[in-house]
């Protein structure tokens, strides 16, 4: 994490930031260069290159603070309306069958909210709000309980055991056996 004590800036370190690329907007504006504005302000070229194209592009308004990253981008009321739908179930939203998963839930939000979050942003807001994954109700009739213990006892073990060797090695690669 970028930001060691919770992620993300205090209130007082965002503003301090705003001023600092406003101040760089009032100079793109009287034409300054970008080394001059950079040194002036104590920053980064590349930063005040960044900043200078989202001026051109947006003016002013673009060198304000977006607000907090973690902020949830999906509000209580939002997240009613999506709670809702998950209840209708898939098949209402077209799915092939009964099982919600977070690529589903990300089409329904974007559906439906309008809203593009990626997969690990859909668990986080799912798992926030109280979600857990499904499970199955029961067991399935197909179900073989002498073959998987038979697999449990027999194949598990192989399959977890170490792929390295147990006997001391070398580490190099001229002279394996060298001491």
């Amino acid at each position: 994490m970028r930001y060691p004590e919770g992620g993300g800036l205090t209130a007082e370190r965002r503003a301090f930031r705003e001023k600092i690329r406003l101040r760089a907007g009032e100079r793109f504006t009287a034409g300054e260069k970008t080394a001059v504005t950079a040194k002036d302000l104590r920053v980064s070229v590349r930063s005040v290159e960044r900043w200078r194209r989202a001026w051109r592009e947006g003016g002013m308004e673009a060198l304000r603070s977006a607000g907090p990253a973690n902020s949830p981008t999906v509000t209580d009321a939002q997240f009613a309306v999506l709670e809702e739908e998950l209840g209708k179930g898939p098949s209402a939203h077209g799915f092939g069958d009964e099982r919600w998963t977070l690529a589903r839930v990300q089409t329904v939000i974007r559906r439906r909210l309008r809203l593009s979050l990626s997969v690990a942003t859909v668990w986080r807001l799912l798992k926030r709000h109280g979600w857990s994954w499904q499970a199955p109700a029961r067991r399935a009739l197909e179900r073989d309980e002498h073959a998987v213990e038979l697999w449990k006892k027999e194949v598990w073990p192989r399959v977890k055991a170490s792929r390295r060797p147990t006997e001391p090695g070398s580490s190099s690669r001229t002279s394996p056996d060298s001491p």
